[in-house]
């Protein structure tokens, strides 16, 4: 999400122990300041097109499947601001990123078409806007937690992260998470950051935003010292803002679910059924590499086990 500019291990820390392409070298193309992704073209459109569609047994009649299937769109709740994961095109209207292409193949999976239609969620917003049925499916980079999981289902996990820190570039105050403590830090409200600031920086002084960009901009204007997030998408917003960095290493784990009505149990079970086969197929790491592998070098990294954490 920044201007072309490679990043590199001592740049920012590596993702799920991957190697940052070098500063100074590098030539993927990456998605530039003006929100356009031209790392995300042919090979991205590629994996799509190689999509899978369910057998029409796998829909049974009255289930939210076949409502979707009916309506013949995916209604998805994500956001169009995520580098890396789900971030529009300004000319095209496009959304491009891990998240966003999981979610159009989801909906090719269920109508034959990669057609989504995007409500925009926030951390406060997701599980209310699944369990009133505003929308189908939430791809939101969302952390899978037990006490989320008693209000909405969550397939996967899919990928995992962890918290990390997002500084000022150039400020060398601050390395780790203990640096955070007498600090001004934010995060967004109702997310797993804003809990383990407390956890791991007690002394720290949190300061709680609605959204990301809320929180981005305190950090650049200096009334946060750190902002506190998923490392992966702490990397997207580096890669489009060369004014901010981030530091040290994720202190963290947090595996990202793909949130489903609870209301609508056989939703969850059929999620992860298309999981395992894209999966298994290949597709998921194809789409890691036109999108998160763009950023990093080295192969993808084998997902998560379907099911593995307290909460899936």
């Amino acid at each position: 999400m920044r201007t072309r500019r490679p990043l590199t291990a001592a740049c920012v820390p590596a993702v799920l122990a991957l190697t940052l392409t070098a500063c100074g070298g590098g030539s993927a193309a990456l998605p530039s300041a003006d929100g356009s992704s031209p790392a995300a073209g042919d090979s991205y459109q590629q994996v799509l097109d190689a999509a899978p569609v369910a057998a029409a047994s796998d829909i049974p009649s009255g289930s939210l499947m076949a409502t979707i299937k009916k309506r013949g769109t995916l209604i998805v709740g994500g956001t169009d601001t995520a580098a890396l994961f789900s971030l529009k095109d300004p000319v095209t209207g496009k959304l491009t990123g891990f998240d966003a292409g999981l979610a159009a193949m989801l909906a090719k999976y269920i109508t034959g078409s990669t057609k989504t239609k995007l409500v925009q969620v926030s951390v406060a917003t997701r599980e209310q806007l699944l369990r009133n049925g505003t929308v189908d499916t939430v791809f939101a980079t969302y952390s899978i937690t037990p006490e989320r999981a008693k209000k909405v289902d969550f397939a996967g996990p899919y990928y995992s992260s962890g918290n990390a820190i997002l500084t000022k570039k150039g400020d060398t105050s601050i390395t780790s998470v203990s640096d955070l403590n007498g600090k001004n830090v934010c995060a967004q409200s109702g997310s797993t950051g804003a809990v383990n600031i407390k956890e791991f920086a007690p002394k720290a002084k949190v300061l709680l935003f609605d959204g990301n960009s809320q929180c981005v901009t305190a950090v650049k204007q200096g009334r946060a010292d750190a902002y506190v997030n998923d490392q992966a998408l702490l990397v997207g917003v580096q890669y489009r803002d060369s004014s901010v960095q981030v530091v040290g290493k994720p202190f963290t784990t947090d595996p990202y679910g793909i949130g489903v009505p609870k209301q609508d149990p056989e939703m969850k079970k059929f999620v992860d059924a298309w999981l395992k086969k894209i999966e298994a197929s290949g597709l998921w790491a194809k789409l890691w590499k036109a999108t998160l592998g763009t950023a990093v070098t080295g192969d993808a990294p084998k997902p998560p086990v379907i099911g593995s954490v307290e909460g899936s």
